[in-house]
């Protein structure tokens, strides 16, 4: 089977880029969430696309639309508890003495952070701050998911070390 040509993309989006949006806004209800998942599904495929054959079925289509709907309102769910707990914590019950332990800190992460091996510091960040998982990674940098687990693990002794 041939794999997936600039052509043979550009018919697939034009045939299903509508439809597979549709389908998200129904399951979202946000226009423009679904917009954006429609294009990182297609995105995906052209990344991938020595590895993917031109006759591509909407039901893949629809099923990694569904896992990135679900990873979206999952990271959106957890952002969400994360400021509701902040919300809680009333600035004015924070002792200065506790202000100033945390502004430490938050000097010494910062400082362990300038200090990591370029290498594991760009999967910490990846992974911690840009939310991707080992698999994305690896396939960004262009490594094996073993080596971004090998830096992952580096990364997180160094900083645990670090901010002991």
């Amino acid at each position: 089977m041939p794999v997936l040509d600039k052509k043979g993309f550009k018919q697939l989006f034009d045939s299903h880029f509508q439809a597979l949006r549709n389908y998200i806004y129904y399951r979202c209800g946000d226009a423009e969430l679904a917009t954006d998942i429609a294009q990182d599904v297609f995105m995906r495929i052209w990344e991938k696309r020595n590895n993917v054959f031109e006759t591509i079925q909407m039901g893949l289509l629809v099923k990694m639309a569904n896992d990135m709907l679900v990873s979206n309102y999952r990271r959106v769910k957890t952002g969400q508890k994360f400021r509701d707990a902040i919300r809680k914590i009333n600035l004015e019950t924070v002792t200065p003495e506790e202000r100033l332990i945390f502004k430490e800190l938050n000097g010494r992460y910062e400082r362990a952070l300038n200090d990591l091996n370029e290498n594991e510091r760009v999967v910490f960040l990846m992974n911690r701050v840009d939310g991707l998982k080992y698999a994305e990674i690896a396939d960004q940098i262009g490594i094996s998911i073993k080596a971004v687990e090998k830096r992952m693990s580096k990364a997180l002794t160094f900083l645990r070390v670090q901010l002991m």
